[in-house]
């Protein structure tokens, strides 16, 4: 149903073969012979001069036509093709000619859609995209094709099909581009045919079902925490190595290790009320008895306890 609204919707922007055209020199040619005509019977007291004028009038009224600048008319002598005219003011023979159709050369927009199409991995889709294109032969948009309108919208409806159906998903949400310039090769050698070439396609909307998009959002958020974790781990390898250099130092240099503790003594007791908790194993190894003492009074200090510390 979209693609049949879409259609008649470029339908009503192209000028209808039928349609009544606005024409001033044909009022004109009609006006002189019927004024002509009234006036000869006003004269002569015979209604001939008026119907000759009348009759007159709606011949040579046929004959001038007007095109607009971007417009080209076709014209057909007796059933045949006898030439373009246009744009401007030109001549036909009345009853004879006739113009079998106007043709826009401006670039036209059509939109077309592939519904629940099927991808390269069986994924069901909603495409939706726009065609910019234009006639550049008049002459074959009118011989060649009997609804050109029509038989671009089909062409491109078949060959965005004909893309989607070869293509993966992944590829198809991607590389829109690519596909965007492929569509337009594939449509345009199907309608330089018939006079019409396309100056571009693009896609609006790729729509895939809702399940899917719950189930791609799940996967993207367990890549994302994947890699948080892979970088977590890393750092936590960085941070051990340089623990180990540290401890190699430290190995060779207790002064540096002695003064390490007391800037991590410093660290942790230098707020109100702070605990920390120090392993027996490091109150041994790097000799912080004295230190935890100095520690606790300077604790007692600052939070006003008159408690002795044991």
């Amino acid at each position: 149903m979209s693609n049949m609204n879409s259609l008649i919707q470029t339908r009503n922007n192209l000028p209808a073969t039928n349609a009544p055209r606005i024409n001033v020199v044909s009022a004109v040619a009609f006006l002189v012979p019927a004024i002509l005509g009234v006036l000869l019977t006003i004269n002569s007291f015979t209604p001939f001069g008026a119907i000759a004028g009348v009759l007159l009038g709606i011949l040579f009224a046929q004959a001038p036509k007007i095109a607009r600048q971007w417009e080209r008319a076709v014209v057909l002598r007796l059933g045949r093709y006898v030439g373009l005219r246009g744009p401007g003011l030109f001549f036909v023979i009345p009853f004879v000619d006739t113009i079998s159709a106007w043709i826009d050369q401006r670039v036209i927009t059509t939109s077309f859609a592939a519904e629940e199409t099927l991808t390269s991995d069986t994924v069901p889709v909603n495409v939706d995209a726009v065609l910019f294109w234009m006639v550049y032969d008049p002459e074959k948009a009118a011989l060649e094709v009997q609804n050109y309108p029509q038989a671009v919208s089909w062409a491109a409806q078949t060959a965005l099909r004909d893309i989607i159906g070869r293509t993966s998903l992944t590829d198809l949400l991607r590389g829109r581009e690519r596909i965007e310039e492929e569509l337009q090769k594939l449509i345009d050698e199907r309608s330089n045919p018939w006079g019409v070439t396309v100056q571009s396609v693009e896609m609006r909307d790729v729509i895939i079902p809702a399940a899917l998009q719950d189930a791609m959002s799940r996967e993207a958020q367990a890549s994302r925490e994947k890699q948080a974790r892979i970088i977590l781990g890393q750092a936590e390898v960085e941070i051990a190595t340089s623990f180990e250099i540290a401890a190699r130092s430290y190995r060779d240099n207790p002064t540096a290790l002695h003064l390490r503790a007391m800037n991590m003594l410093y660290e942790g007791l230098k707020e109100k009320g702070a605990l920390m908790l120090v392993p027996s194993s490091a109150v041994e190894s790097m000799g912080m008895g004295g230190l935890l003492g100095a520690a606790a009074l300077r604790q007692q200090t600052l939070t006003g306890s008159e408690e002795v510390p044991e």
